[in-house]
């Protein structure tokens, strides 16, 4: 039985494209913070984690470059944030931190865009990045 992980393909095309298009040195992290569905077992593990500093709601991804932070969180095309998810979003954001919803390569390009994160293909053509 194959299982369908939407997010999971959305997520691995999105850390290779941005381990391509960020500089070298940028970090792109996946936090796992979720131990899976259902039963006792995965309870325990989850409470272990959570009083090993897994935190609610953690983003997706963090990518770190140039002096920026910025957490994406990964959904399919129709993918919801769960509540705590919402909250970590706004704790982020009060904070001065950037964050994005992305739900593809294209809308993780643009997040870095919209947060000032220069890509070495814009670096590459500043002329490009100009005309846009």
């Amino acid at each position: 039985m194959t299982r369908r992980t939407p997010e999971a393909d959305i997520q691995r095309a999105i850390v290779h494209t941005l381990r391509i298009v960020l500089p070298r040195d940028a970090i792109i992290h996946h936090s796992a913070n979720e131990v899976g569905s259902g039963g006792k077992a995965a309870r325990e593990r989850q409470a272990i984690l959570t009083g090993m500093g897994v935190f609610p709601g953690f983003a997706d991804l963090v990518v770190l470059t140039g002096g920026q932070v910025l957490f994406l969180e990964v959904k399919s095309p129709s993918g919801r944030l769960s509540p705590a998810q919402r909250a970590f979003r706004d704790m982020v954001k009060a904070q001065g931190f950037g964050w994005a919803l992305v739900r593809s390569v294209e809308d993780a390009l643009g997040a870095l865009a919209d947060h000032g994160i220069t890509t070495r293909a814009q670096a590459l053509n500043p002329r490009r990045r100009a005309c846009a």
